[in-house]
């Protein structure tokens, strides 16, 4: 049995002054649009403030994955939820109560997202598995666009879709994900995959993610 592959454009190398005209370009062909939250603090970069981030949520005729890489994420992420994102995830190093938190994300109607650093373990949170509906595995360093796939990830994918087993949870990877690198992700196990520059750095944005989705349906079949 093949696995659904989705394809979720992050916004953070579109054009900012046009993010709805962005959006509008790969809606015919995107599963959701990822909202990259950076607050300069969790991470070294500054994206949007909560009334900026709200208006692109507003206006996006896609839904929206936010990802959430923010300090203090047990009050912010249910915000975020109940402004109308699709799915929100909260990063593991920046949550008091995960569990707690978690569940206020899914009462407020959206997914609830976990997510995890490079340099963190995912062993240590699989006991959370029964309170998600994605998993996002970092294959970057978070708080810039553009970098490299980190491939000593992988085992971390994999080690992810075990502690998944048989259950309906998303596994999403973000960071480095392109044409040269989307096959090896999906090899191991995700299924959700976020590009960025691969996508809106393209002549075709629209096309690059049919290309993407190909290549990593190819894999899950």
């Amino acid at each position: 049995m093949s696995r659904e592959v989705r394809i979720t454009p992050s916004i953070l190398n579109a054009n900012f002054a046009d993010l709805a005209g962005e959006i509008r370009r790969i809606a015919q062909v995107s599963d959701l649009v990822h909202l990259d939250v950076m607050d300069d603090l969790f991470v070294p970069n500054f994206t949007f403030d909560f009334e900026a981030a709200s208006k692109i949520i507003r206006q996006s005729v896609l839904p929206v994955d936010a990802h959430l890489m923010v300090l203090d994420a047990d009050s912010i992420a249910p915000q975020y939820a109940q402004i109308g994102c699709a799915s929100v995830t909260l990063h593991v190093e920046a949550t008091r109560d995960i569990a707690a938190t978690l569940k206020a994300i899914r009462n407020a109607g959206a997914r609830a997202g976990l997510a995890v650093k490079p340099g963190t373990q995912i062993t240590d949170y699989e006991d959370f598995a029964d309170l998600v509906d994605m998993f996002l595995i970092m294959t970057v360093e978070p708080g810039f666009g553009g970098q490299s796939f980190m491939e000593n990830m992988v085992p971390k994918i994999s080690q992810t879709k075990k502690i998944i087993g048989d259950r309906p949870i998303w596994l999403q990877v973000d960071g480095g994900i392109s044409p040269e690198t989307i096959e090896i992700a999906a090899a191991a196990g995700a299924d959700t995959f976020v590009a960025g520059s691969a996508v809106f750095r393209a002549e075709d944005p629209a096309a690059m993610i049919l290309k993407l989705r190909a290549l990593a349906q190819n894999v899950a079949d």
